[in-house]
């Protein structure tokens, strides 16, 4: 055969439905309903019309601006975007939230979307001769790059109650010394650990192995773990902008780390490709921390209806979740996930199902606009 005995073994990510033959609302790939601020369209209008020179030059290889922007939005917000204050101009972090240290550029590491980089962390930090250590049920996308980089997993189930079995992760993790990756807020469960809790178990994990925890959802209502780098130095922070940011055709993600750490995945990065952010999405992600407010604002009514979502679903007997997250994880007794899916999307509005064994019973919802989850609530009590 022409291609690769590797090629033969891959089993790629399935993203959320993208539909062609007709215009749905669109709850089930958990993008923010709301466009990017006025402030970050007119620096992408700016930039094209003002330096089309620069659309023909390559971009800064690493992303200073874009740095430098992102390590003071962090120290703006705590990193916690729906609990952050605005005062005109002016954001400050929730007391909870703020960092007690300053995020400088040097700490952050940026690439195509939180996908991209989290390839690069898993080749950097994972070895294929050891186990690394999961959630059975997290983001669909790290058992791809497992298989992609020929990387050993270890499932450990989640408990009862759909939380993760912290004691369990790390009974495996000092058995397998190949490190420790999952999500906070969880996805699909939309259940997040506290900062503390997440403290716990770096305390009694080896200094020695990786301990990454991915952020995508955690401005909605987690807790930021950046707080933490201050004591441990084998932690890695992922996060993104195509969530809270308002940025999933953006293709924007960065790693928050120790210096050191963010050497190590800018290295592998000049392995594969110098180049990663292009210039535009440089551009449009320096606006997008320079307003930050708008998307404070954003993240506080996107936390505002997944809440009033969530009492709907309470009050129509679904089994929820209590998310940290922009979606929901619910099911009904009675009634198949699939079934549900099927007669919510016949009435114009994708949600998203999973055939996965053990959560085939359950949807996932992204939470979208006021007007959006009005008539979702419509098409739910017409199930």
């Amino acid at each position: 055969m022409i291609i690769s005995n590797r090629m033969k073994n891959l089993h790629p990510y399935v993203p959320g439905e993208q539909p062609k033959d007709r215009v749905y609302i669109k709850l089930n790939a958990n993008e923010n309903p709301y466009a990017p601020s006025p402030a970050v369209q007119k620096a992408v209008l700016n930039f094209v019309q003002q330096h089309p020179e620069k659309m023909g030059l390559y971009p800064d290889p690493d992303a200073t601006q874009l740095h430098k922007a992102i390590a003071k939005m962090l120290n703006e917000t705590g990193g916690v975007l729906c609990r952050a204050k605005v005062q005109g101009n002016k954001v400050s972090p929730a007391e909870e939230d703020k960092i007690p240290f300053e995020v400088t550029e040097n700490m952050i590491y940026t690439g195509n979307g939180s996908d991209e980089v989290l390839s690069f962390v898993f080749y950097a930090f994972f070895d294929s001769s050891k186990k690394f250590v999961m959630p059975e049920f997290t983001y669909s996308f790290y058992p791809v790059y497992a298989g992609f980089y020929n990387i050993p997993m270890d499932n450990v189930p989640l408990k009862s109650d759909w939380s993760l079995d912290t004691d369990e992760m790390l009974k495996r993790a000092e058995n397998n010394k190949g490190g420790i990756i999952f999500a906070n807020p969880n996805a699909p469960t939309g259940l997040g650990l506290t900062r503390d809790e997440v403290r716990q178990m770096l305390k009694k994990a080896s200094p020695d192995e990786i301990f990454i925890v991915d952020e995508a959802y955690v401005d909605f209502g987690g807790e930021s773990c950046i707080p933490l780098l201050k004591e441990f130095n084998n932690l890695v922070i992922v996060r993104t902008f195509s969530k809270s940011l308002c940025g999933a055709g953006q293709r924007l993600g960065y790693i928050v780390a120790s210096e050191e750490l963010v050497n190590i995945v800018t290295t592998v990065k000049n392995s594969v490709n110098h180049f990663p952010i292009d210039a535009v999405s440089q551009v449009s992600g320096v606006a997008a921390c320079e307003d930050i407010g708008y998307y404070v604002e954003c993240s506080k009514k996107v936390a505002e209806e997944r809440d009033d979502f969530y009492n709907f679903l309470k009050s129509q007997g679904f089994y929820v979740l209590e998310s940290k997250t922009n979606f929901l994880f619910a099911k009904k007794e009675g009634m198949a996930g699939n079934d549900i899916y099927k007669k919510i999307k016949e009435k114009g509005i994708l949600i998203r199902h999973f055939n996965t064994p053990g959560i085939e019973d359950f949807v996932r919802i992204t939470i979208g606009t006021h007007q959006q989850m009005e008539e979702l609530k419509k098409a739910f009590l017409d199930l």
